[in-house]
Formats: C-alpha cells, sequence, structure tokens
C-alpha cells in the first residue's frame, strides 16, 4: 500500500501546532479535491442499456376469435387495472380487496421492499464523511524512576492514561466502485417493487380462479341433484311397472344403478367447492373456513364482458412486472460488474484523528490535557491478489449473461402465456355454445323417451342412454361456465392487469 501520511500531535500543556504543519494540511486538502473533481463522473465498468427483444406486431391467438363469439378481444389499450369489476360480482370484488389487504405473499413482498430500500441505503453510506468516537483507558505500572521524562506516574510506579478522540474517514469514489454499488442498490430496489406487483396479480388471478371453481362446483353440485331427482322417479316407475309384470328386473337395476352413480358424484364435487372455499380463506391471510358460511349458497357465474382489450405484444414488454423485473435484476447484475472492477484501480481515502489525553479524568477537559491531531490521505492500491479480483469480473460477468438470458425467457414465456390463453378462451367459446345446444337437444330426447317408456313403446335402454346423455352434457356445460371464467382470469393475469390501483 502506497500511503502519505501528515501528522502533529501535541504531548505538553504548552505546545501548540506548528506553523509548518498548515501549509501541509492546506496541500493534502488541495490534494483530496483534485483528485475527487478527476473522478467526477468516472465509473468503470459497462454502463447499463436496456435490452432490446423484438416481438411481433400482432397476437397470433387473436386471429381464432371470430364475430359469433359473445366475448371478442380487441387490440385497444390494455386496461385492466380493475378487471375483477368487469364481471359485475359484487362478492368477487369484495374478495379482491380483502386479499389485497391482508394477504401474507403481498406482506412479505411489501418486506422485501424495505429490506431493498434500507439495502440502497446502507451502499450508499460510504459515500459521505465516516466518523467514529474512541474513548481509551490504560493502566500500567513500572519503576517510579520512569516517570521521569514526560510520563505521568503515581506512587509506586503506576501510570494512568485518559484518552478521548474522534477519527474521521473518508473514502473519495474516483472510480466509481461505490457508485456502482448504489446503482446496484437502486435497481434491486426497483425490483423489489416490481416483485410485489407480480405478486398483487397472481394474487388477485388466483382469487378470481379459486372463485369461478367455487361457483363452477356448486353449479355441478345442483345440477347432479337435479338429475338425481329426475332419475329417483324414474326408478320408481320401474318399480311400478316391475311389479305389474311389464318389464324385467334388468330395467329396474339399470334405474336404482343410474341413481346411485349420480349420487356418487356429490360427495366428490361438495369436496372441491370446500377446499375452494378453504383457498380463498388463506389468500385472505385468514382461517381456511372464515368464509364457509358466507359463500355456502350457491350462484351462477357471471358472464364475461363483450369486449377485452388486450393490447399489442410490445405493450406486454413494458407492462408485465416479472418482465420489468426481470430487467431490473439485469440492471443491478451490470453495475456490479463495475463494483468488481473498481477493485483494479487504487482507493483514496481522506483520514483524521483529534482528541486529548490526561493522566486524570478530571483534567480532560481542562488546559492542561495533552491535545492531538492528525490528518492526511492515503492511497492504496492491491498489487499482487491471486487473480481473485480479475476472476470476480468474470463472475460478475456470467451472472450478467444468465441474467439475460432470463430475461429473454420471461418475455418469451409472457408472450406464451398470453397466446396460450387467448386461443383457449376463444375455443371454450366455442365449445360452450355446441354445449348449449347439446344439452337442449337432450332435454328434448328424456322428454320423448320418457313418455315412449311409459306409454311401452320403447324399452328402458332408450330412457337409460337419455338420462346419462343429459346429465353428463349439463355436466359439462357447468364446467364449460367454470373454465371460460377461468381462461378470462387466465388472461386477465397474463396480460399483467390488476395491480395498478395498488
Amino acid at each position: 500500500m502506497l500511503s502519505f501520511w501528515n501528522q502533529k500531535s501535541n504531548q505538553t500543556e504548552e505546545a501548540q501546532p506548528g506553523k509548518a504543519v498548515l501549509p501541509k494540511l492546506f496541500l493534502a486538502l488541495a490534494l483530496a479535491v483534485l483528485c475527487l473533481l478527476a473522478g467526477l463522473g468516472c465509473a468503470v465498468g459497462p454502463d447499463y442499456r436496456p435490452p432490446e427483444m423484438k416481438v411481433q406486431e400482432n397476437w397470433d391467438g387473436q386471429a381464432v376469435v371470430t364475430e359469433a363469439l359473445p366475448s371478442k378481444t380487441k387490440a385497444d389499450p390494455v386496461t385492466l387495472a380493475e378487471w375483477w369489476n368487469s364481471f359485475n360480482d359484487p362478492i368477487l370484488s369484495s374478495l379482491v380487496e380483502m386479499a389485497i389487504r391482508s394477504n401474507l405473499d403481498v406482506r412479505q413482498a411489501e418486506a422485501r421492499i424495505l429490506q431493498a430500500r434500507a439495502a440502497r441505503g446502507v451502499a450508499g453510506a460510504p459515500l459521505y464523511p465516516q466518523v467514529e468516537t474512541s474513548v481509551i483507558y490504560q493502566k500500567s505500572q513500572g519503576s517510579s524512576e520512569a516517570a521521569g521524562g514526560g510520563a505521568i506516574a503515581t506512587a509506586g510506579g503506576v501510570r494512568e492514561l485518559f484518552q478521548v478522540g474522534l477519527d474521521a474517514t473518508w473514502e473519495l469514489d474516483i472510480f466509481g466502485g461505490t457508485r456502482r454499488n448504489l446503482e446496484a442498490a437502486t435497481a434491486d430496489f426497483r425490483a423489489a417493487m416490481e416483485d410485489r406487483r407480480d405478486v398483487l396479480i397472481t394474487l388477485v388471478g388466483d382469487v378470481g380462479t379459486n372463485y369461478f371453481n367455487l361457483r363452477g362446483f356448486q353449479s355441478q353440485v345442483d345440477i347432479a341433484r337435479k338429475n338425481l331427482e329426475a332419475q329417483k322417479k324414474t326408478a320408481k316407475i320401474t318399480h311400478k311397472r316391475f311389479a305389474a309384470g311389464f318389464i324385467g328386473r334388468l330395467d329396474v337395476a339399470n334405474a336404482d344403478a343410474q341413481v346411485a352413480t349420480t349420487e356418487a358424484q356429490i360427495p366428490l364435487l361438495e369436496s372441491s367447492a370446500k377446499a375452494a372455499i378453504y383457498n380463498l380463506g388463506v389468500l385472505l391471510g385468514r382461517e381456511p373456513a372464515v368464509l364457509a358460511q358466507d359463500l355456502a349458497k350457491p350462484l351462477p357465474i357471471a358472464s364475461s364482458p363483450p369486449e377485452i382489450p388486450v393490447g399489442l405484444p410490445s405493450d406486454l414488454v413494458r407492462r408485465r412486472p416479472d418482465i420489468r423485473r426481470t430487467e431490473a435484476q439485469l440492471h443491478a447484475a451490470t453495475a456490479r460488474i463495475g463494483v468488481a472492477t473498481a477493485d483494479l484501480f487504487p482507493r483514496f481515502n481522506l483520514a483524521g484523528t483529534l482528541g486529548v489525553s490526561a493522566g486524570d479524568i478530571a483534567r480532560l477537559g481542562n488546559i492542561g490535557a495533552s491535545k492531538f491531531w492528525s490528518f492526511g490521505p492515503t492511497v492504496s492500491w492491491p498489487v499482487f491478489a491471486g487473480g481473485r479480483i480479475r476472476w470476480n469480473i468474470k463472475v460478475q460477468e456470467a451472472i450478467q449473461e444468465q441474467t439475460l438470458a432470463a430475461y429473454e425467457k420471461t418475455v418469451l414465456t409472457a408472450l406464451r402465456d398470453v397466446e396460450t390463453t387467448l386461443v383457449a378462451f376463444a375455443k371454450e367459446q366455442e365449445r360452450l355454445k355446441s354445449l348449449t345446444e347439446a344439452v337442449a337437444s337432450n332435454r328434448q330426447a328424456v322428454d320423448l323417451a320418457m313418455r315412449l317408456y311409459v306409454a311401452g313403446r320403447t324399452d328402458f335402454l332408450n330412457v337409460l342412454t337419455a338420462q346419462r346423455s343429459l346429465y353428463a352434457n349439463e355436466d359439462a356445460l357447468a364446467q364449460s361456465h367454470r373454465t371460460l371464467a377461468t381462461n378470462l382470469v387466465a388472461l386477465y393475469k397474463a396480460l399483467g392487469g390488476g395491480w395498478e390501483k395498488f
């Protein structure tokens, strides 16, 4: 280490700082100022530039949306700050609001923001002078003759020393290592902010998905019970016809089996509905069963809005928090290359000490105390570190490459999510339309088959087939309503909607 140090100390009451020290002091200050000015705007390592990644101009999945569908997507600017309100379901809106206020994942994300903000403060602290105070007490014993020559002694040769002082150091960030570290910490803080927004998007999407799953399972339970009642009536008719000798036992067995099969589906659906309620309770940061009574009453799934703005693919890159979070992480990784590179260059410090000492604590504040001070710049420069610094630079460069690849993958994944959900939403609307027509035809078939069976003009197999088809298609229709709603939630989530309000 190459060092420059000018020091003046006063050990007696009469001694005063020599006049010859003052020019050296001013010279040291001038040298420090010149070094600082020379380093302004100089920060080693690469400057961060946002990555440029080309994306397609339009959504491919939007081409599958036809005018005949109830809900159509359009390339208008995305305005999805409160997409859950588009379903016009006050219960859903209330659940979302409560979840955002009390969800534990959001609380963790907010704590990470506080952590990142504090870390940024720590990173920026070395830009300012660092001052420490010290209090020293020493007691030693030697021969009484040693008391001469200025030593402070008591009887028996015991010496005491009381010393109070201030030590100040200031590292001049000439090559920008500290500034690069602050830049990295600021990017980490920005990443933490985007992480909270991403958590909000996931939370709101999970609330919507579980809520629509609940309503879908409740609808399936209602359909199963209605079909069960119809099948029980049919079974009762078969028992009467068997007692009258019009049919054989096979029809009775088939009717009873149909009733038992439908009855067996209800507990599974009720269990799934309960699980959705418990999921919602946890998402709200509360006990799982806290909503069991409030959500027990079945309600239909709200219809989808007629128009859904999806924007352009280029908007997605600027909108989704997970993309912006990864970009902030890339910024931090780039800045840390500069932090590592700064270790190759010398470090300039200004250091100073000011204090008083005395042999008696009562004299520290008196004129009889011995005053001392020192001031001077130091320069340290690592001459040999076994390649540690250069290897550390390579480590940080490799981390930057990994983060860049992660950014590109995040963008591609986001584009895939939107494309997939666009197609799924459009195709589910087509499926819903076909199932609606199938259910209407099935109901006519059941009614006709029952009339013919009672009149003795057809066998029970046709009735059984018609009832099975009706129940299967009604159940599939209920599932399709649920899937359509959850697909729309997935689309809103893929578009990055739901965090702007909070």
